[in-house]
């Protein structure tokens, strides 16, 4: 590990896995340096640095790091972060979710919904309840499962997740079944939409609000909204298939996926941009999974 009493500045130390995070968090202090993230300049002023607190309080293996001597400060963790006036994000990914962003989502009554989870802790359950009681947990996949029932149960919340993961969350309170889009509660419709796994959700919030979960996602490298083909669990031709069928339900102005970076844009343009993205998935076929090979 890089990390040494030598070591004069922020710095990423070497359990780094790639995950982006980071780099989503703060642009231009943290960037890919091959295969992992890196520092490549440090904070100048509080508002870089607090960029960087709020990479180092995401990341999941804690591998953002403060200069020698120096411990992270708590009162400069940001999350939940507000995205907007109704989104957050929850920050503190898990490693048993490998990494997953996670988002509270503020419903007109003042309750919250939290779509995919951070890592469980008391604490941020008791922070995030500070902000409005949430009334439900929404599981968008099986691979961001792992801390579901345990904020479900702390919050008095419902548990969903759809009948083809349902293995990774058996005693879910709600199992959405089959493909048809379902509103789950006012405003906020479930879209199954298998592929990457058999039971993938997205998850919209009065059409505004897009919570694809790893379904799709905003790529830096492409400038635009990707599927992640070189991992898929379930059928790149499913999820080809679920693309085209779900393609014309979906409006949204804002792009929050599980992996990946997210976007704000016009609805139009970013209906444009599903619809190309569900021509450019028909072309695909399957490949092995290799997540060395994602486009960030």
């Amino acid at each position: 590990m890089n990390d040494t009493s030598t070591d004069p500045g922020w710095h990423v130390d070497d359990r780094c896995t790639n995950c982006d995070v980071s780099r989503q968090l703060a642009p231009g202090l943290i960037a890919d340096g091959g295969g992992r993230s890196v520092v490549v300049r440090q904070p100048r002023d509080a508002g870089e640095e607090q960029r960087l607190h709020a990479a180092a309080f995401a990341c999941h293996t804690r591998s953002v790091r403060p200069p020698a001597g120096r411990r992270l400060d708590a009162v400069l963790d940001p999350y939940p972060m507000p995205l907007d006036a109704t989104v957050s994000l929850c920050g503190h990914n898990a490693p048993m979710t490998a990494a997953a962003n996670s988002y509270l989502v503020r419903r007109p009554p003042g309750s919250q919904i939290m779509v995919d989870t951070p890592r469980w802790s008391e604490a941020l359950a008791t922070r995030f309840e500070a902000l409005g009681p949430v009334t439900d947990v929404l599981l968008t996949h099986q691979d961001h499962a792992a801390h579901g029932r345990a904020y479900a149960d702390r919050f008095g919340a419902r548990l969903w997740i759809h009948e083809g993961d349902l293995a990774s969350a058996p005693d879910a309170d709600q199992v959405l079944r089959g493909t048809d889009a379902v509103e789950i509660a006012e405003g906020v419709v479930a879209h199954p939409l298998p592929g990457h796994t058999r039971g993938s959700v997205v998850y919209v919030a009065d059409e505004r609000y897009c919570f694809s979960g790893d379904s799709f996602y905003w790529s830096r490298t492409t400038g635009d909204i990707e599927v992640v083909e070189n991992v898929t669990w379930y059928s790149i031709e499913e999820l080809a298939a679920s693309l085209a069928r779900t393609v014309d339900a979906l409006r949204f102005e804002w792009l929050l996926p599980g992996h990946g970076d997210r976007r704000h844009l016009p609805a139009a343009e970013s209906h444009r941009r599903m619809r190309s993205l569900a021509t450019r998935t028909a072309a695909l076929r399957p490949r092995p999974v290799d997540f060395t090979a994602t486009r960030w």
